[in-house]
């Protein structure tokens, strides 16, 4: 019988969080879809991984057994990736990114690491919001700097905490205001991030700070997106406080909202790949 590595992932994060609630969120996946791909493993499988008690998961005797062979194999695959996609583009490392770094980060980074290891060349890739992990997750980015929150199946060092602002069209009644407290953004339509960024798209409309769901009227997979949609009067958008600057355009207002928690840029990695250049870029990476 095969399982499919998705198939793995989504059995050791259960396994490690003890409850589907948690794991979806580590996993950036719906709760429902999580449960259905675990009841078709084991399905397949031919017997329970997992005791469904009220107030968790235990594992069964035969879930005991396959998680850390689970674990091994998904080491394994991550490590033999790296070290594929790192043979077919010898000495070039990838940075993904999601939202143009700026802060004086980036640059110096690369600069430092050029200096390090003189062979080598960085590229930068833009990914798109659907993807949180900015490239980690499908091995398309060997680091990369991410907001959070991400997966903790990935490392990450918090680099920066910047107070979040709201981006309204100039033309917005609350746009003269000096700064705004979040109750008045309440009943405001926001443009959001898509599904697939799953508790990222949550923190940026500030879910954990409305007392019911945010009323979405589009949704964007970049920042520059998102950003137009504001602009033509579609809605309204959280952002950090240093992307005012990077992202100014005509017929954009942006005011601090004072009483939400910071947003957090980090960079992060896979906790399988230990190569030498993305230790030496880590280390080039200082705020």
């Amino acid at each position: 019988m095969d399982a499919h590595l998705r198939e793995l992932r989504y059995f050791v994060a259960v396994a490690e969080e003890s409850t589907v609630t948690a794991a979806a969120a580590r996993l950036f996946v719906s709760q429902p879809a999580l449960s259905k791909q675990l009841r078709a493993l084991e399905r397949r499988l031919g017997f329970d991984l997992f005791s469904r008690q009220p107030r968790g998961l235990t594992l069964t005797s035969q879930g005991s057994v396959l998680l850390p062979v689970a674990r091994d194999v998904l080491a394994a695959w991550d490590r033999g990736y790296a070290e594929a996609r790192a043979a077919a583009h010898p000495q070039q490392l990838v940075v993904g990114m999601q939202t143009a770094v700026g802060r004086d980060l980036q640059r110096p980074a690369v600069e430092r690491f050029r200096a390090t290891l003189p062979g080598w060349t960085v590229s930068l890739r833009l990914v798109g919001w659907d993807d949180p992990t900015a490239g980690l997750a499908d091995g398309s980015s060997d680091v990369a700097f991410v907001w959070l929150p991400i997966s903790t199946d990935f490392a990450r060092r918090v680099l920066i905490s910047e107070s979040r602002w709201v981006a309204l069209p100039f033309e917005h009644p609350l746009a003269d205001r000096s700064e705004i407290p979040f109750e008045l953004l309440l009943d405001e339509p926001f443009v959001a991030l898509p599904a697939a960024a799953g508790p990222l798209r949550d923190f940026w409309l500030a879910v954990d700070a409305r007392p019911g769901p945010p009323i979405v009227a589009a949704e964007a997979t970049a920042a520059d997106e998102v950003l137009e949609l504001v602009t033509a009067g579609v809605g309204i958008a959280l952002l950090a406080e240093g992307n005012t600057g990077l992202y100014q355009r005509p017929g954009l207002v942006c005011r601090p909202v004072p009483d939400l928690p910071p947003a957090e840029l980090a960079v992060a990695w896979r906790r399988t790949d230990n190569r030498d250049a993305v230790r030496v870029f880590l280390d080039s990476v200082q705020p």
